[in-house]
């Protein structure tokens, strides 16, 4: 839609990342001085840098800062903004918040807190459901009566496996399947903790689990003079840990009356709500039979899909609804067109899913015809731990989904980001599957194609040693005292060693010898096998080499003792050590007996398990860390002894922590 004039002249966006961005340039195409909060941690973010405006809210603890609604509303106030939109995550969902910007005198783009409070509340939303005709899966809501014994007795009557849902907040946190009676009670307690750490509330129900069911979500729009429409559905089955990874529009399970139903019944509940602005209603698929799961008061992460196929901006009418304005089409004018897949980009171990942080050497999503990017960083940025972990978002549309399939393919194999890890190595591989090709995804897919297993870390291939050690060379050659030995590499009889450690902690060396009269040129030898390696060209995180005439193209970046060198679609760190002492030990090198288990980010120890002097077995859990609002369970390596806890429950730590201490168990100790 096209407005006749800006919707608001300020407008204060109450969030970080990718979404604070997405607002931002709305802003900037609707003529709207845009706003940004930070907190100390984001002082240099790419939210910070665009924005017209920008003021600190609060330290890096999300709590004292993006979800102080004190101090959110203050500038707000103080800044003279007519409009706060709340993005999506922290307070987007809180009515608290919207009713306090309302109070200050401020419009609050999203729906009214009473509508927020009734689709938020799970359970009440259940019973909205219910009155709008809305089919629903059976469960217990709790009431008044949440005990421990009442919720096991409710969930013998409904029959396991059963679902133990936080009644507040979404995004999978909070909640827990049980398939036994014996695993019941733990699982109410974990659900508890994670929900009371995420959303200030511990109250759960129940619901009956429905096993590998699809997960489709409509799109509403509604506004004040009584229009509500729907904008059809969006495919969001693709899920680990019920995150979702990847989406898309439309769904390709359902067929026109499936998709009449389903859309009829999501605007059916909006109205029964009282609802207004944007929101989703998400539902669970099986078969032709679908079932209300939840509705989120707020934008989604995913609703770029929804606009390419529609042609439709959902910010702009979003900032439209809430300045009073009436929807400018009917249901009957809105019709999807093509297809759109998005792929969320996160910062994290791609072997095994805890998010990653760190300083992004390089960072190129990639570009071309139907290729869309929804970012919050650029190469410099730091990633920090302090937060979701989302990079940005890859979509892409084409005329049909076998297009967009082509072009997810192609798209996630162009997208280079060098010094932090992430999950492009999962979503290659989740694209590349023929099952996800045929459309045929389910909220298990991503456990019934081994996709959640841990994986071992390939070895960088020699190719990639030789990239990493001419891309060094060059660099050193261009500082300030041309010395390529003092930031590691050393020199051994008129020859540059560099010694590498990858992941796997094996040794390798490069062995490299200037080619006189040839510019960027080596001999460089690893592996036993020497090659002439000339370097054609060298920036912007990319480097392009010929290696004995034949010319490879890949990413190169390095900081201190680190190289990250990347050729398609694999991506490796190299480590140097420093140079060997004169008893050729590495400097800093130490012993230890035993093993240590250290945290994997900052987070706050929420159970130990065990007692230093412990007997403890392989894989038995020793305590329990929650971190990034979801729990992480610390596990033994082998069997032993726990020597040391140096934390103990509520207590928060760093990451890198050690967690605990465990003397392994010799072959001969009972």
């Amino acid at each position: 839609m096209t407005l006749r004039e800006p919707p608001f002249e300020k407008l204060l966006v109450a969030n970080r990342g990718e979404v604070a961005v997405r607002v931002i340039r709305a802003c900037r195409e609707l003529g709207v001085t845009s706003v940004a909060i930070y907190s100390e941690a984001d002082e240099g973010a790419m939210h910070v840098r665009l924005a017209d405006e920008a003021y600190l809210v609060g330290p890096a603890e999300a709590a004292e800062s993006y979800l102080n609604v004190e101090n959110v509303v203050r500038v707000a106030k103080e800044c003279g903004a007519g409009a706060v939109h709340p993005g999506y995550g922290f307070l987007s969902e809180n009515a608290e918040f919207a009713r306090a910007v309302e109070e200050a005198g401020i419009v609050w783009v999203g729906p009214p807190a009473e509508a927020m409070e009734n689709v938020g509340d799970k359970v009440r939303a259940k019973e909205l459901a219910a009155e709008a005709d809305v089919p629903t899966v059976p469960g217990y809501a709790g009431g008044e009566d949440e005990s421990e014994e009442r919720l096991q007795e409710e969930a013998e009557e409904i029959g396991y496996p059963v679902l133990v849902k936080a009644s507040a907040g979404g995004g999978g946190r909070g909640m827990r399947p049980v398939h036994r009676a014996e695993d019941f009670v733990e699982a109410v307690r974990g659900a508890r903790r994670e929900a009371e750490a995420a959303f200030g509330a511990g109250a759960v129900f129940l619901e009956k689990l429905v096993e590998d069911p699809r997960h489709v979500e409509v799109q509403v729009i509604a506004d004040d003079h009584g229009n509500v429409v729907h904008l059809y559905e969006r495919e969001c089955s693709i899920q680990r840990r019920h995150q979702k990874i990847i989406e898309e529009a439309p769904s390709p399970a359902l067929g026109e009356d499936l998709r009449e139903s389903l859309g009829a019944a999501a605007v059916r509940l909006a109205e029964t709500a009282g609802y207004r602005n944007a929101g989703t209603v998400e539902f669970l698929l099986e078969g032709e039979e679908f079932y209300f799961l939840e509705m989120n008061a707020r934008l989604q992460v995913e609703h770029p899909v929804t606009e390419l196929v529609t042609g439709l901006d959902l910010v702009h009418l979003q900032l439209a609804v809430a300045a009073g304005e009436p929807l400018p089409f009917s249901q009957g004018d809105v019709a999807p067109r093509g297809a759109a897949i998005e792929a969320r980009v996160y910062a994290e171990d791609p072997y095994t899913g805890l998010p990653a942080g760190g300083k992004l050497q390089a960072f190129g999503p990639p570009a071309g015809p139907g290729i869309r990017n929804d970012v919050g960083v650029e190469t410099g940025d730091e990633v920090s731990l302090d937060y979701d972990p989302m990079l940005g978002k890859l979509i892409v549309s084409g005329p049909d989904r076998a297009t967009a399939v082509l072009r997810l393919r192609q798209a996630l194999e162009d997208y280079a980001v060098l010094g932090v890890t992430t999950n492009l190595p999962l979503l290659r591989r989740i694209a590349d599957l023929p099952d996800f090709a045929a459309g045929e995804t389910t909220t298990g897919f991503i456990e019934e194609h081994g996709l959640d297993e841990p994986a071992q870390e390939p070895p960088p291939p020699r190719e990639a040693l030789l990239l990493a050690a001419a891309g060094e060379l060059v660099e050193a050659g261009k500082s300030r005292d041309g010395d390529p030995f003092g930031a590691g590499p050393w020199r051994l009889g008129g020859v540059t060693r560099l010694v590498y450690h990858g992941a796997d902690g094996e040794e390798r060396a490069v062995d490299a010898r200037r080619e006189t009269g040839r510019g960027h040129a080596w001999r460089l030898a690893a592996d036993g096998e020497a090659s002439v390696v000339e370097v054609l060209y060298l920036g912007d995180g990319r480097i392009r080499a010929a290696v004995d005439g034949r010319v490879l193209e890949g990413g190169f970046a390095s900081e201190g003792r680190n190289a990250w060198v990347s050729l398609e679609p694999s991506v490796w760190r190299l480590e140097r050590p420093g140079a060997p002492d004169v008893d050729g030990a590495l400097a800093g090198s130490e012993a230890a007996d035993g093993a240590s288990l250290t945290a994997p980010m900052p987070g706050t120890v929420v159970k130990v398990l065990v007692g230093e002097g412990d007997e403890v077995e392989e894989g038995q859990t020793l305590l329990v860390l929650e971190a990034m609002k979801m729990e992480q369970s610390v596990a033994a390596p082998h069997a032993g002894t726990v020597r040391a806890l140096p934390y103990a429950e509520g207590a928060r730590v760093p990451g890198g922590a050690v967690l605990a201490e465990l003397e392994e168990r010799g072959e001969g100790d009972g």
